[in-house]
């Protein structure tokens, strides 16, 4: 009866992450949108997600919590809570970052640049990297979790072309240099989102084997 209730409790820790994780994305999706239009109204509507996030880390660590104290679970199933504590934490750190980027929108929606299709790019990939490090805890995948965690070169090639793109834009007085300073840190924002996806990634795979990428690189 004990491991029904469990069982039961884990398959709402795996609902209420998915949530999570979909707020993540919304908050991502937002920030994308926000740029590209130029509206900072939008921007705005980030804050909302990032405290939305903020509760959603609350309560999956009292549930969290709950299981470790009224249950009695047995190795492999205090990976996973332990897991998904630290992967909450990344999770809302997500929020903080997409927050940090809305804030940053209000200062650019005047401009157009090309360099905003690659940080569109770098929006879809770091929202790819949330996603399925999350379907891989859920579906206890370590194949897909390593992808994840190889995806992120891609996220930090496109901040590498931003970066190279800006530089070129300055020299041609083409963009102001307190602008590109602008562009280049919401650039870097979501190649902090990206260390993030990495980070729950990583998480995921201990859940399954027990044994953590950075632990073993020491």
């Amino acid at each position: 009866m004990m491991r029904i209730r469990f069982n039961e409790q884990l398959e709402d820790l795996n609902r209420e992450l998915i949530m999570m994780g979909g707020l993540c994305e919304s908050a991502i999706d937002t920030c994308v949108d926000a740029l590209l239009k130029g509206d900072v109204s939008l921007a705005k509507e980030v804050s909302g997600r990032e405290k939305e996030i903020d509760e959603k880390e609350s309560e999956i660590t009292a549930l969290c919590m709950k299981m470790l104290l009224h249950q009695q679970p047995v190795a492999s199933d205090l990976r996973q809570i332990s897991a998904a504590l630290k992967m909450v934490t990344d999770l809302e750190r997500i929020g903080d970052q997409a927050d940090d980027i809305g804030e940053m929108i209000c200062y650019t929606a005047t401009h157009r640049i090309e360099e905003y299709e690659l940080i569109r790019r770098m929006g879809e990939a770091t929202k790819k990297m949330v996603r399925e490090a999350i379907d891989a805890f859920v579906g206890q995948n370590a194949d897909l979790a390593a992808a994840v965690i190889r995806y992120d070169d891609k996220v930090d090639e496109l901040f590498v072309s931003i970066k190279r793109s800006v530089i070129e834009a300055i020299d041609k007085k083409t963009i102001e240099g307190e602008y590109a300073s602008d562009i280049l840190m919401i650039a870097k924002y979501f190649e902090r989102i990206g260390d993030h996806a990495v980070n729950v990634a990583e998480w995921v795979e201990y859940s399954i084997t027990g044994h953590h990428r950075k632990e073993e690189e020491l």
